[in-house]
């Protein structure tokens, strides 16, 4: 990828380039889902974490969960998750926004002191397009999408993923980012536009 390309992969609608990573292991945990599927989207994260080369771990000393990924048929039904409302600042208006939008998923993010991610709320509304996609391309999407704070327009022409035999499978130039993304020479977050020229530089390397 070009650095103009990864660039645009972080850029915001107001032209800011804003890039973080995970600063902490990874601790996931699913809800509306029945357990084969849970398996997957397990399966789906510890994947790409192993792909960025980061950590897992059973618990956050902080929060206990710091993934939390949410599949419901209503935006209204997070109205009553106990202490969503705690967790997520604004939920109600964010509820109504959304369900006006039409949207079928919603990601908000914590960041530490230092910018780095700390937590992770995915929200995933089953309609009747995302009903029709298969449990681990959904899955596999969902864990791409968490592993980094990608700009809202990152993938709207074209999706992470890619068909290989009937399978999806993560496309080798966003896997060349997020592994570079977490090369531990690179800072875990940062607000400075060359960084997508490091990140060029990285991912050349990786593949030289």
């Amino acid at each position: 990828m070009t650095p103009d390309a990864i660039k645009s992969l972080f850029t915001r609608a107001d032209g800011s380039y804003f890039f973080a990573r995970w600063g902490r292991p990874i601790v996931p945990v699913v809800f509306g889902v029945e357990a084969a599927t849970l398996a997957t989207v397990k399966g789906a994260v510890e994947a790409i974490v192993a792909l960025a080369n980061h950590k897992m771990a059973e618990t956050d000393p902080e929060i206990g969960a710091n993934l939390m990924i949410f599949f419901f048929r209503d935006w209204h039904e997070l109205l009553d998750v106990p202490n969503l409302d705690q967790m997520i600042d604004g939920l109600a208006e964010m509820v109504v926004r959304l369900d006006d939008g039409g949207a079928n998923q919603y990601r908000v993010f914590r960041f530490d002191e230092g910018g780095a991610i700390k937590a992770c709320f995915a929200f995933v509304r089953m309609d009747t397009a995302l009903s029709e996609v298969p449990a681990a391309t959904l899955a596999l999407n969902q864990a791409v999408q968490m592993i980094l704070s990608w700009a809202g327009s990152a993938f709207a022409d074209a999706s992470p993923l890619a068909m290989a035999q009937g399978v999806a499978v993560l496309r080798p130039d966003v896997a060349g980012v997020i592994r570079a993304a977490y090369d531990p020479v690179l800072p875990t977050a940062t607000q400075d536009e060359t960084h997508a020229l490091r990140l060029a530089a990285r991912i050349a390397r990786f593949e030289g």
